[in-house]
């Protein structure tokens, strides 16, 4: 299937403001771009880009004094299957995993593991290992946790979102991150686009999406505690180690986000 993504952000800053944008499709899933993931700023203005830590790539910009609107349009080919299922991959030990994978053990800004760890091994510890272990955990978070987007918390830790039982879907990924991390199972926050295909009505108001990825058996696998189900039509922007790493904007200066539209919608067969 074709998918169509894109969003659009309209700012107005007080005077010049410097801006670093994570905003542009992931290097993983450039190969199945039609065309180009332009990013495009309105007046133009000069733009250099970056690969971060992670291997996100990232734009940077000075905003002029007054209206900025920053947006891309794309259209990504897709497989148009739902997120996998390897109920047999298992948990790898510390001493043989590999080194990347390491610094998605420790804690991080959002997901205060340290704060978490005798919490998830009382939930979790006696329970099964692996995949299934990882599974326990998206369900208990899913159940944990009441979606509201009226009471989204852009400070809000997983341990604060595991006593408010509130919140959004980047609260839900943190959590589970967090407590993934906890039992030594390597978790990483992904972001970027997941719309509707596949799912039945009624529909929320589209938004950029949070989920995560687990290393099991050697391999990377995705998992969604907020929707807690395979989903068709993931698109990723970046991964990190938590929503501090992948922030779709950081502006080093006053500024208001007056307008914010995204969407993600299946192409039609012509």
């Amino acid at each position: 299937m074709k998918i169509h993504v894109g969003f659009e952000m309209i700012f107005d800053c007080p005077r010049p403001t410097p801006m670093m944008l994570t905003l542009s499709i992931h290097y993983s899933r450039v190969s199945d771009l039609i065309g180009r993931d332009s990013l495009l700023v309105d007046p133009p203005v000069p733009m250099s880009g970056y690969r971060d830590g992670f291997g996100n790539w990232c734009t940077r910009i000075v905003a002029p004094a007054g209206q900025t609107r920053i947006w891309s349009d794309a259209l990504v080919n897709d497989s148009g299957l739902p997120d996998i299922i390897v109920s047999d991959a298992q948990q790898i030990s510390i001493p043989d995993l590999p080194e990347e994978a390491l610094v998605f053990l420790l804690g991080s800004r959002y997901c205060d593991t340290d704060r978490l760890s005798q919490i998830a091994w009382d939930l979790f510890g006696s329970g099964p290992t692996g995949w299934d272990r990882v599974q326990a955990i998206c369900d208990y978070v899913h159940n944990h946790i009441a979606f509201d987007y009226q009471q989204a918390d852009n400070t809000r830790t997983a341990l604060e979102a595991y006593h408010q039982r509130v919140g959004v879907c980047r609260d839900y990924t943190h959590l589970a991150v967090a407590f993934c991390r906890a039992m030594n199972i390597p978790a990483r926050y992904c972001t970027g686009y997941l719309g509707d295909i596949g799912m039945p009505p009624p529909y929320g108001p589209m938004d950029f999406a949070a989920w995560f990825e687990v290393y099991l058996g050697g391999k990377w696998y995705t998992f969604d505690a907020r929707n807690n189900t395979p989903r068709i039509g993931r698109v990723l922007l970046a991964r990190g180690r938590d929503a501090a790493d992948v922030a779709l904007s950081n502006a080093f200066g006053p500024n208001i986000l007056t307008s914010f539209t995204v969407w993600t919608d299946e192409v039609p067969p012509a």
